[in-house]
């Protein structure tokens, strides 16, 4: 999935750092350890870091994942707790699991999927 499909919403959760992710804001934003990256993101463990020699495929996952927090905060109007508290409570329109689970179990372009159509439903 490439970054071009994956816009970038107004900056509820500061996020972002001229127009690239923090990295490690947005693994913080969820409280997400190294080992729960590396398994989320297909990537080796001894290869999960945050600066400038980042691999592009955790990059990229990087700013989707920022992506969806501002969608969902943006739903909420920018309020960050409830935001971060959406992402840590069972959702039985998620079959009973948290979307912070799904995104440690490596599921966060279905959960994207699932908050755009939310969303969108929303609007109509």
């Amino acid at each position: 999935m490439s970054s071009s499909l994956f816009s970038v919403p107004q900056d509820h959760l500061s996020l972002f750092k001229r127009k690239k992710p923090d990295y490690p804001n947005v693994v913080d934003f969820l409280h997400l350890k190294k080992e729960e990256v590396a398994r989320a993101t297909g990537i080796a463990l001894s290869s999960v870091r945050y600066d400038e020699k980042i691999p592009k495929d955790l990059a990229e996952v990087l700013f989707q994942w920022a992506v969806l927090f501002n969608r969902v905060a943006e739903y909420y109007e920018g309020d960050v707790y409830k935001t971060n508290l959406w992402f840590n409570i069972q959702n039985p329109m998620l079959g009973n699991i948290s979307p912070k689970d799904m995104i440690r179990l490596g599921r966060y372009k279905k959960l994207y999927n699932f908050v755009t159509q939310s969303i969108e439903e929303n609007k109509k």
